[in-house]
């Protein structure tokens, strides 16, 4: 889960990333003020040196999740805001997607970027207007369970379904699970996006029927990932990957559906944890281009910036769909010339006010799916059946010192400590489908070892070989 008090952003027109790395750098600098007489001195050296001018009006907007420390950290924040004569607002309880709507919506309010009513209210009366014309008629197929993971998911996904249509209505029926915020001890216990790909099965309150879509959100809701249980009881998991990879089949569909398909370049970008067979899908079967970046949403939210429409969805199931400033233009001044063409424009038009292009958002990313599906007519069997995922496995290997493991080619090469790459390269061409790369975490001293090949047996073989790799390497 990221800070229940998400800080503030810094934009840029359109852009909510925090991807400038030297105010990343500054803010960890002031994090780590030994003392308050230090976090002081660097406080005026970084106005100084940023050349802000003490008088300029700060106006800062701030939310929280469930956890039990989120009004405490409140307090101290806003204590500092006062002591910085920042205005401030607080809108109490959010999803950390919800707190970056508002901002955008804020910051962009009076320009041709204007992007809603900067409120919670606002955000849901938004996604519910937009679903309604995405659907367009057509007809959502059984249910979908949600686990809310325990956290402030719950309750704001209860507020979003009494904006939609009822089931009654046609609308989606939405079994909502885990949603216990009273109890700050439950938050992610036996649940959560989390749970259910590190364990891979539902979580044990889901209750979920064989073929029924299920769901489950992580504690702040900007993750999601899908599941269910096949006829033969097995446990089948539909990740970010998957998300995707459907994503950008329907959306490319649609971009040529509607005459634009020459117009806007479609583009999935991925992290090196993406699994072998979704980035072959896309390729080869899509026939759309595929980036891969570094680790970390600030990279591949960039990355996605490039392309007139860019997917992108971390394996863990966070990530979102951005379309860039000329292919809304195209898409919403585009002329259909055919009744198919106009329904393809009208969905299209839809989708880009559905979609939270703010950053990921497991609310709107699960209506999303939900969208897709009703207009593929597929059930969840059919969406697993696109492709066959390799088999995977993740290995972490204690290092004496992970600095000295120093990844490129976005972290799918080692070119620290030498020699090192090579072995790794030896021991993957002696697999099938092999693929294998060792990553410094950056949190501990430790590094991360990520396999895959065409059988389990062998993939367990070859993280084992390149674990000892890195072992013998980090001494």
């Amino acid at each position: 889960m990221n800070d229940p008090t998400p800080g503030p952003q810094l934009l840029k027109k359109l852009n909510l990333c925090l991807r400038q790395e030297s105010w990343e750098t500054e803010a960890t600098t002031l994090a780590n003020a030994p003392s308050d007489e230090d976090l002081v001195e660097l406080y005026i050296k970084l106005i100084e040196e940023s050349q802000v001018h003490p008088d300029a009006k700060a106006n800062v907007i701030f939310a929280r999740d469930t956890r039990a420390s989120g009004a405490h950290l409140v307090s101290i924040l806003i204590e500092s805001l006062k002591a910085t004569k920042a205005e401030y607002t607080d809108y109490k309880l959010l999803t950390t997607p919800q707190l970056h709507y508002i901002t955008r919506c804020l910051n962009t309010k009076g320009t041709i970027y204007e992007y809603g009513k900067p409120s919670e209210k606002g955000y849901y009366e938004k996604i519910a207007s937009s679903l309604k014309t995405a659907m367009q008629g057509r007809q959502f197929s059984g249910s979908v369970t949600v686990d809310c993971a325990n956290g402030v998911g719950g309750p704001k996904l209860r507020e979003l379904i009494k904006h939609l249509a009822s089931p009654s209505e046609g609308g989606l029926e939405i079994k909502v699970v885990n949603d216990d915020v009273l109890k700050p001890e439950r938050l992610n216990h036996q649940c959560g996006a989390d749970f259910v790909k590190t364990n891979q099965r539902a979580p044990p309150s889901s209750h979920a029927s064989s073929l029924t879509r299920c769901a489950s959100l992580d504690g702040d809701a900007d993750r999601i990932v899908y599941y269910f249980n096949d006829s033969d009881g097995s446990f089948r998991l539909l990740d970010g990957d998957r998300i995707a990879t459907l994503a950008a089949s329907f959306i490319g569909d649609l971009a040529r559906n509607a005459g634009l398909g020459e117009k806007l370049k479609v583009g999935v970008v991925q992290t090196a944890y993406a699994n072998g067979a979704a980035t072959a899908y896309v390729n080869q079967d899509l026939r759309l281009p595929v980036v891969c970046t570094n680790t970390g949403v600030k990279h591949l939210h960039h990355a996605a910036t490039k392309f007139d429409v860019g997917v992108y969805f971390e394996a863990n199931g966070h990530g979102t769909v951005v379309f860039s400033e000329l292919a809304l233009k195209r898409i919403g001044k585009s002329e259909p010339y055919s009744p198919a063409q106009s329904s393809a424009l009208e969905t299209l038009r839809a989708l880009t006010a559905l979609i939270n292009q703010t950053v990921g958002d497991a609310l709107s990313d699960l209506l999303l799916v939900e969208v897709i599906l009703a207009h593929k007519g597929w059930g969840p069997k059919e969406w697993d059946l696109t492709y066959t995922d390799l088999p995977n496995r993740l290995v972490r290997v204690e290092v004496a010192d992970r600095s000295i493991f120093r990844a490129v080619d976005a972290e799918r090469k080692l070119e620290s400590p030498p020699g090192v790459q090579a072995q790794i390269d030896a021991a993957v061409g002696k697999f099938k489908d092999g693929r294998s790369f060792a990553r410094a975490s950056g949190t501990e001293d430790a590094v991360r070892v990520y396999a895959e090949a065409a059988t389990r047996s062998e993939t367990e073989d070859l993280a084992q070989k390149v674990a000892t790799i890195v072992r013998q390497a980090g001494g």
